[in-house]
């Protein structure tokens, strides 16, 4: 069983992919900001955060940056959900450490073949 955290500050899309990720036997931590993202990241060393960009008080990119920079994480992959779709969006994540990235809007499905697709790579 996996460790995933979500950092997303939409409850209802935070509450569907909670839903999704338990059903297929994850164990599934949340977070509303990214200030709270970056503490669970650090407290609870998840293998896989998912990870949105436009979040008050921290991004998902500032939040990548600093998990990258810090040593004491076991690095976790990181998959980048957000409405941002243009290559220099995407292109700017993958630089600051983001392994993955899915554009809102997204088909539960697809988010599940990502995830899965991230944590066999890890």
């Amino acid at each position: 069983m996996s460790r995933i955290l979500i950092v997303e500050d939409d409850e209802d899309v935070r509450a569907l992919i909670g839903h999704k990720l338990r059903r297929a036997g994850h164990e599934v931590s949340e977070a509303g900001d990214g200030e709270e993202g970056l503490a669970a990241a650090r407290a609870g060393s998840p293998d896989l955060i998912v990870l949105d960009w436009m979040m008050p008080k921290l991004t998902g990119i500032e939040v990548c940056a600093q998990v990258r920079a810090d040593t004491a994480l076991t690095q976790p992959r990181i998959l980048l959900l957000t409405a941002k779709s243009q290559d220099s969006d995407i292109a700017l994540a993958m630089a600051t450490g983001a392994d993955g990235y899915l554009i809102k809007p997204f088909r539960a499905n697809d988010l599940l073949e990502r995830v899965t697709a991230l944590l066999e790579a890890r």
